[in-house]
């Protein structure tokens, strides 16, 4: 057992319980947004979180003062957004695929940042900020060339030296007048961000995929995740079902802790370390 404690005798004692629980299985780690507070990159729901109101895909798809208003904030938190870098939880978590005890991250997060800390199998359920895609030609654009294109069509717009963040890379924007909104290069057609918005549903097949990581494995952690959306819950569902055992890390309550083997309150960065630290390579 780890000598390095956490910041209380509870939490330690919780973690050492996860440890054991979880030692010698193959593990589907399932992520959600507090994973990502340690990078900067705000929780949707944890304490402190900023009111939001956001924007539905049918808003997004029938007006346009409504996409104008989304490129315009979007844009904004861009740069903050992509500039972002992976802290210990998703570094451990990389750590924890390389010595075969993962199996695969599950994440609900948008930021990019489990590939951009190593890890190889990751399962993006809600999409990624760092693409765009054309609604009508199915073309896909890298998002910093797309962020290019709107400064040039946009040179009045300024980036704001500091922003108050939002967890899917935005900011809310005093006005939209004049924005120029960016279409498909290649048709002329809408672009929407490579995301799932609310009122979408996740596409099957990346669904599936997410299944198939949970029954390939022999416990689920869930890291940094209310398992507030859907999605979240049915996958420890999927899990439950299978008497898998379930480590949550989280802080605050989740939907599910009343079926986690060990729940454990704590920030998500120092407990990954933790256990990337005390779970024997497979």
């Amino acid at each position: 057992m780890s000598t390095v404690l956490t910041q209380d005798a509870a939490t330690d004692a919780a973690v050492g319980h996860a440890v054991d629980v979880l030692a010698g299985r193959r593990l589907a780690v399932l992520t959600g947004a507090g994973v990502s507070t340690d990078s900067g990159i705000p929780d949707y729901r944890g304490k402190g979180a900023p009111v939001r109101t956001p924007m539905t895909a049918q808003q997004f798809l029938s007006s346009d003062a409504a996409r104008r208003r989304y490129w315009v904030g979007s844009h904004l938190g861009w740069r903050a957004f992509a500039a972002a870098l992976p802290n210990a939880g998703h570094e451990a978590l990389a750590a924890l695929e390389t010595a075969g005890v993962a199996t695969g991250i599950i994440t609900q997060n948008v930021d990019g940042l489990h590939v951009r800390a190593g890890s190889r199998r990751v399962v993006e359920l809600h999409g990624t900020m760092g693409r765009v895609l054309c609604t009508h030609c199915g073309q896909v654009f890298d998002r910093r060339d797309l962020a290019a294109r709107v400064e040039a069509d946009n040179p009045w717009i300024a980036i704001p030296d500091a922003v108050e963040l939002g967890p899917d890379g935005d900011v809310l924007p005093s006005s939209s007048d004049g924005f120029v909104v960016p279409d498909c290069s290649v048709c002329g057609g809408m672009l929407k961000p490579d995301v799932v918005f609310f009122g979408e549903y996740i596409p099957v097949a990346k669904f599936a995929e997410a299944e198939q990581l949970v029954h390939a494995s022999d416990a689920l952690l869930v890291a940094g995740s209310s398992l507030v959306v859907n999605s979240g819950i049915r996958l420890l569902e999927r899990a439950r079902r299978r008497k898998l055992p379930i480590v949550i890390v989280n802080r605050g309550q989740t939907r599910g802790d009343g079926h986690a083997t060990v729940k454990i309150d704590a920030g998500t960065s120092e407990v990954l370390r933790r256990l990337a630290q005390d779970l024997p390579a497979r």
